[in-house]
């Protein structure tokens, strides 16, 4: 009988503990554009007649552009094309789901026109977008330039 009692009393004790539940975890959104980078080097439709080339890459800077609102973010290059006749090209990838923005930088020649092996130096910039919240790398050609957090 006093077993009976034990068994009784441990069963309605049990019910009135709450079973554990599962917390929500916050999870990140995936980044987006809000507004389109501002890249007079972007390609072309026309390009795909054209033969890629090379770039030589001797300079990168990162800097925020406070003047803009909201503040905006320029990537500055500075280099030299193969050649004279060289076209160059930036594009700016949007972000990815690991907030790395991709920046691939390249040159573009026309093989059928005669041009002279000269050096072309050359300083361009490309105002980057605005984007969602978030942590932003930017990678120009593989390698690791810098950051910026939007809010």
């Amino acid at each position: 009988m006093k077993i009976n009692i034990f068994i009784f009393l441990g069963l309605l004790l049990s019910a009135c503990i709450t079973s554990p539940t599962s917390v929500p975890t916050v999870t990140a959104s995936a980044p987006f554009v809000l507004k389109s980078a501002d890249n007079p080097y972007a390609p072309k439709t026309e390009d795909a007649n054209l033969q890629i080339g090379g770039v030589e890459l001797t300079s990168l800077n990162l800097s925020e552009q406070v003047e803009n609102t909201p503040v905006r973010v320029e990537l500055r290059f500075t280099g030299s094309l193969p050649r004279a006749c060289n076209e160059l090209r930036i594009d700016v990838g949007t972000p990815n789901d690991e907030y790395q923005i991709l920046v691939t930088v390249y040159s573009l020649v026309d093989i059928k026109i005669e041009c002279e092996n000269v050096f072309q130096q050359f300083e361009a910039s490309v105002l980057l977008g605005v984007y969602s919240a978030g942590r932003y790398t930017v990678w120009v050609n593989g390698g690791l330039v810098g950051d910026f957090v939007t809010y």
